[in-house]
């Protein structure tokens, strides 16, 4: 039987929101005017993309605020289609890493994944190197999400090493 955890717990406490921000806002870079990115999509900000129309702009305290809320919902989404009391184990540093990787790919994609169905099943070898597939956008391998992933990986394998869970 699955048991989910309400949304607002473990991957969306403060301690994990605050450790992800700094890799957030290095991947996605910031813009106070809106944007296509590489696929086509309007972005502003760090990396928002809900509700944004061509023309828009924000200011640096207006992108602090949604960054915080779109994290704050990204962990929420993740939180919901991870097992409990798996997603009590998960160290801060994995969180972050996974919180960025679904902030990127969106909560959809990261629930349906391979990756998520290894973290459910508590094999915590298979879960950080999984986040090395997801490098693609427009169906082309991207440099910088390869190099994100990287990051990612690292950051999501050295939390599970150092509360020894892999």
């Amino acid at each position: 039987m699955r048991v989910y955890r309400k949304a607002g717990l473990g991957l969306a406490s403060a301690a994990v929101l605050a450790a992800a921000i700094p890799g957030v806002r290095h991947w996605e870079g910031r813009s106070l005017r809106a944007y296509q990115d590489i696929v086509g999509i309007w972005t502003i900000c760090d990396g928002v993309t809900d509700g944004v129309k061509p023309g828009d702009l924000a200011t640096p305290a207006d992108c602090d605020a949604r960054l915080m809320q779109e994290l704050r919902s990204h962990a929420e989404g993740l939180s919901a289609c991870i097992d409990d009391p798996l997603e009590a184990q998960i160290p801060r540093q994995t969180a972050a890493a996974l919180l960025s990787w679904t902030y990127n790919v969106g909560v959809g994609a990261a629930c349906g994944s391979t990756l998520v169905r290894h973290l459910n099943a508590g094999n915590w070898a298979r879960v950080c190197p999984e986040l090395s597939r997801w490098t693609r956008a427009g169906g082309q391998v991207i440099r910088g999400l390869v190099n994100r992933r990287a990051a990612e990986r690292a950051d999501c394998e050295a939390g599970l090493h150092e509360a020894g869970l892999i």
